[in-house]
């Protein structure tokens, strides 16, 4: 039986944040050798953009469409999303209707889908940023309108719990806000502030909505705020833990 592990990321037009989803990508071909690994993109502004530079990805469907003609008849569709959001809810709809095409297809959880997931990330960026007199250290996660941006919240917790209230989430696009973060940031006795991506990759958001020079930028507002402001611009797929738990999560799900 042809079998296939189709990698989905929403994709980047950053070329050092597509490195951080290759890197994700060849840790999970890794951990599935007998399957014929295949990238797939959602995004059809991302994916515009990169034919226009030679650089084509198929959509979530052509990847399907092209693995059927092809007589592969097992697929399996992992993604690379960070979260069980609008997005991962689109392409399991897209990889579901596409499955009488196949003997069986299935598809695979993002990074955060439970709670042992997420204190293991929380403890990873812990361990990535260690307590520092004086510094307080600031995650930009995406965010989302659906019911699963309360990972943002529940990891805050997670670092609260362990000791590590210097360690804020805040979102681009959810909640906690930035202005949250800000109001708590006023209350702890700090001068300095890291910045750094709770994302796979650290992509137009980090460059820019973080760590660029315009007047909204974070790191542009809370030096306005009167905080010396550094940042990290590495996404988590950078990280081998963060590989390492993809796979975990692709090997569970193939046994």
């Amino acid at each position: 039986m042809k079998q296939a592990l189709i990698c989905v990321s929403f994709g980047t037009t950053v070329p050092s944040a597509r490195q951080e989803i290759e890197a994700v990508e060849q840790a999970l071909s890794a951990a599935a050798p007998e399957r014929v690994m295949v990238r797939a993109f959602t995004s059809g502004m991302i994916r515009r953009v990169l034919a226009g530079r030679g650089q084509p990805v198929p959509s979530l469907p052509e990847a399907l469409e092209s693995l059927r003609r092809d007589g592969v008849e097992d697929v399996f569709v992992q993604p690379t999303h960070f979260l069980c959001g609008v997005e991962y809810d689109k392409l399991r709809a897209e990889a579901l209707s596409a499955a009488s095409g196949f003997a069986r297809l299935r598809v695979g959880r993002p990074l955060l889908a439970s709670t042992e997931d997420l204190r293991a990330v929380a403890a990873m960026v812990a361990d990535r940023f260690p307590a520092e007199t004086g510094r307080a250290v600031v995650l930009m996660g995406h965010g989302s309108t659906h019911f699963a941006n309360v990972v943002y919240p529940a990891i805050q917790t997670i670092f609260e719990l362990a000791g590590r209230p210097d360690i804020r989430v805040g979102t681009v696009e959810g909640w906690p806000t930035l202005e949250e973060v800000r109001e708590t940031l006023r209350s702890m006795k700090v001068e300095r502030v890291h910045l750094a991506p709770l994302m796979l990759v650290a992509g137009d958001h980090a460059l820019n909505d973080m760590a660029g020079e315009g007047p909204d930028s974070w790191k542009t507002l809370l030096e306005q705020d009167g905080y010396a402001v550094t940042a990290t611009l590495e996404g988590l797929g950078r990280r081998e833990e963060i590989q390492a738990l993809y796979a975990a999560h692709l090997t569970q799900d193939l046994n």
